[in-house]
């Protein structure tokens, strides 16, 4: 059963690179569970605990977002030496698409690096618990200059305070079924949308399609004319709303009723 389990994900995870080229901790998140404004909060990028029952996001730039939970965790998405608070986090993911991804250069005192792809070659898998953060990532393929490299970058699940947080970094093609029964159910996708260096802003309309996430948070997108252009495609199936603030409190009490789009500064 095992070797046809193998068998199946790896034509899945191939069929998703045919598409890449063929074109541009007690969370109820689990995999194949089931599952039901965020609070604007003045920006503060040092590691302030949330309070009880939330999780603190704040966006610090192009695919980087600080996530701080109320025993103190902080961790980073796409950690990189362009994007860095002045403050060394318990936990950075980190995928390698561009440098704007990850970093060579990491301090000492991070407590849990983990890569998106495997140095060693083959698929990289991490479930870390750290206090109240769960982080697990589902293994995606990465377009390159000779091809599709399979399992080359992660899709990034953080799960506290009864909230599942999927950071999409660089995702290059739509998800298979089988992406979508290991993720699980999300609360809140943050999601790149340039529409070009990684995937078609129609195609990030149907990822985000498939995982039916509430609440969604553009990500890696450049200019005002391509998160614009976003927009406008996802008005089509969510609510759009602006945020002064880069960060927001987050909690399953406050989620969107309705599907909504949130754009916070910064970009």
């Amino acid at each position: 059963m095992g070797k046809v389990l193998s068998v199946l994900r790896s034509l899945s995870l191939a069929l998703a690179g045919l598409l890449v080229l063929a074109g541009p901790a007690a969370a109820s998140c689990f995999p194949l569970a089931s599952a039901p404004g965020p609070r604007i909060m003045p920006a503060n990028f040092a590691p302030v605990p949330a309070a009880k029952g939330t999780v603190d996001l704040t966006f610090i730039g192009h695919s980087s977002f600080l996530i701080q939970t109320a025993e103190g965790v902080s961790a980073i998405t796409d950690y990189n030496d362009y994007n860095k608070p002045r403050f060394v986090p318990d936990i950075v993911t980190m995928n390698r698409a561009h440098t704007t991804h990850y970093t060579e250069n990491l301090d000492p005192g991070i407590r849990h690096v983990l890569r998106g792809w495997n140095p060693d070659g083959g698929m990289a898998r991490h479930g870390l618990t750290y206090k109240d953060l769960k982080v697990r990532n589902v293994p995606t393929n990465i377009r390159g200059y000779g091809g599709t490299e399979m399992n080359g970058n992660s899709i990034f699940v953080f799960e506290s305070a009864d909230l599942c947080i999927a950071h999409f970094s660089h995702l290059h093609h739509l998800l298979t079924q089988i992406h979508i029964e290991e993720m699980g159910p999300i609360d809140v996708a943050l999601v790149q949308v340039d529409g070009n260096y990684s995937i078609a802003q129609e195609d990030i309309v149907e990822v985000l399609r498939q995982t039916r996430a509430p609440l969604v948070i553009p990500m890696h997108y450049f200019n005002t004319f391509t998160l614009e252009r976003f927009l406008a495609l996802a008005k089509q199936h969510y609510a759009v709303r602006f945020s002064e603030s880069p960060r927001i409190t987050l909690s399953r009490a406050n989620l969107p009723a309705k599907p909504e789009v949130l754009v916070l500064p910064g970009r």
